[in-house]
C-alpha cells in the first residue's frame, strides 16, 4: 500500500473502534463508570496500570479495586489513612500484588492532598518542559517522593531506561483527547492532543511494522517516537487517534486467525 491508502485504511478503522459502542470490552471502561473528574482520572490511572493480559480479567480486576473505595476514588483517598488502606494489600492482579497496590494508592492520596491531583502534576510537567515525555519524567519522580517499596518501580515506567510506558501514555490519551465520540474524556486542556504518543505494545507493533510505520524492531521509547512521528505525518493535531486502529486491525486479524 502507499501512503495514502495507509491512511485511509487508519481512518477507516478509527471511525470503526472510536465508540462507545466497543468501551464495553475496553479497560476505559472503568473510569466510565464516574462523572467526578477526580474519580474519573483515579480510577483511570488505576485501570490503565493494570493493563495488560487478558482484557476481561484487567476489567473485572480494575472494577473491582475501585469499587472497593467508598463515596468514590477521591474522597476515599483524601478520607484515607494508613490502616484503612491496608486492605488492599490481598489485591493481585498478575505481577501487581498487594504491596504495590497499597503504595499507589498511598501515593495517590499524596499527589490530591499535597501536589494538586494527577492533572495538575501531568500539565505541572508539561508547563515546566513543554513535551509528553519530560512530563512523564516529571510524574514519575512526584510518584516516588515518598518512602516506596524497590519492587514498585518498575510498575511506572522509567524512560531514561527506554520504555516505552505503553500504559501511561494510554492513560494520557484518555485524560486529554477530546473528540464527540465519546470514548476519551478530553478532561486535561493543559496538555494538546498534538503533543502526545501512542501507546505502544507487541500488537500495535507488529501491526505498524506490516504497514510499514514502524522499522525498530523493538518495542521501546525510541520506538514509540518513531511511530508518533508518522502518526502525526497522517494527523499532526491527533497522532494518537490512530491507537484505536492500530489496535483494530491487530484485534480484527486475532479474529480471522481464531476462525472468528
Amino acid at each position: 500500500m502507499n501512503r495514502e491508502e495507509i491512511r485511509e485504511l487508519l481512518e477507516e478503522y478509527v471511525d470503526y473502534f472510536n465508540r462507545l459502542s466497543f468501551i464495553e470490552q475496553d479497560p476505559v471502561k472503568v473510569p466510565h463508570i464516574f462523572a467526578k473528574a477526580e474519580d474519573i482520572e483515579i480510577a483511570g490511572f488505576l485501570s490503565a496500570i493494570l493493563a495488560w493480559g487478558q482484557r476481561a480479567v484487567i476489567i473485572r480486576n480494575a472494577t473491582n479495586l475501585v469499587e472497593q473505595m467508598p463515596d468514590g476514588p477521591h474522597a476515599f483517598l483524601l478520607q484515607s489513612d494508613d490502616d484503612q488502606l491496608e486492605q488492599f494489600l490481598q489485591f493481585g492482579h498478575r505481577t501487581f500484588n498487594g504491596i504495590d497496590c497499597v503504595f499507589f494508592l498511598q501515593s495517590l492520596r499524596n499527589i490530591y492532598r499535597h501536589h494538586g491531583g494527577l492533572r495538575s502534576v501531568f500539565e505541572g510537567g508539561y508547563r515546566l518542559y513543554g513535551n509528553v515525555p519530560d512530563s512523564i519524567r516529571h510524574f514519575r519522580n512526584i510518584f516516588f517522593n515518598i518512602p516506596f517499596p524497590e519492587r514498585t518501580l518498575k510498575h511506572i515506567p522509567d524512560l531514561d531506561k527506554k520504555a516505552a510506558a505503553k500504559r501511561v501514555n494510554m492513560f494520557l490519551r484518555w485524560m486529554v483527547r477530546s473528540d464527540d465520540r465519546g470514548v476519551d474524556f478530553g478532561l486535561w486542556k493543559g496538555i494538546p492532543s498534538s503533543a502526545l504518543y501512542i501507546p505502544l505494545d507487541v500488537h500495535s507493533g507488529r501491526v505498524a511494522r506490516e504497514l510499514g510505520l514502524l522499522k525498530r524492531k523493538q518495542n521501546d521509547w525510541k520506538a514509540v517516537s518513531e511511530l508518533t512521528y508518522r502518526l502525526r505525518t497522517f494527523d499532526q493535531d491527533d497522532p494518537v487517534k490512530y491507537d484505536f486502529a492500530l489496535f483494530g486491525i491487530s484485534a480484527m486479524d486475532k479474529k480471522l486467525n481464531n476462525g472468528q
